[in-house]
């Protein structure tokens, strides 16, 4: 179960890839400046996932007028996030959380989704410049989308 609203939100550093690159992304890199929605997701590279992430990359510019970042964390290595994200054309940044930690801090941790071993639910985050959730859901199956309406309507309420 996804941690609550009000909750502070759990510190991260994960990876991501693009191009030659490898990069960090950490929540305190965020803090203070913009707020945050964070987007679980199971897999990369399965149809519910490419197209959510794809959904939220044409619909970008509307987070970013809410001031939020988005990131989108997945169990996926970086390489097939980068992978994925180029033959997609998944414009938001991808993290990798191979090691499984942060879907564990935040709840949204599957122990065996479909046979396949530990997965993220798919689960939406909105977090605050301090730190603080001010938004959490974990949607019902890995199938269902969250609600980003209300994802925009807490942003909004947050500007």
């Amino acid at each position: 179960m996804a941690i609550p609203a009000g909750s502070k939100a759990p510190h991260f550093s994960l990876k991501s890839k693009k191009g030659d690159a490898m990069s960090d992304v950490r929540l305190d890199d965020y803090l203070g400046k913009t707020n945050v929605v964070l987007l679980f997701f199971p897999f990369a590279f399965t149809g519910v996932c490419t197209a959510e992430m794809c959904d939220v990359t044409a619909g970008l510019g509307g987070f970013e007028a809410l001031d939020a970042k988005v990131i989108g964390i997945s169990v996926d290595s970086p390489f097939a996030q980068e992978a994925w994200a180029k033959k997609e054309n998944i414009g938001i940044t991808l993290a990798s959380d191979l090691n499984k930690e942060t879907a564990f801090a935040y709840g949204t941790l599957l122990e065996n989704l479909g046979g396949f071993g530990s997965a993220s639910a798919r689960a939406a985050f909105v977090i605050d410049k301090a730190g603080v959730i001010q938004y959490a859901e974990q949607t019902p199956t890995p199938k269902d989308l969250p609600n980003f309406e209300a994802v925009k309507t807490k942003l909004a309420e947050l500007k």
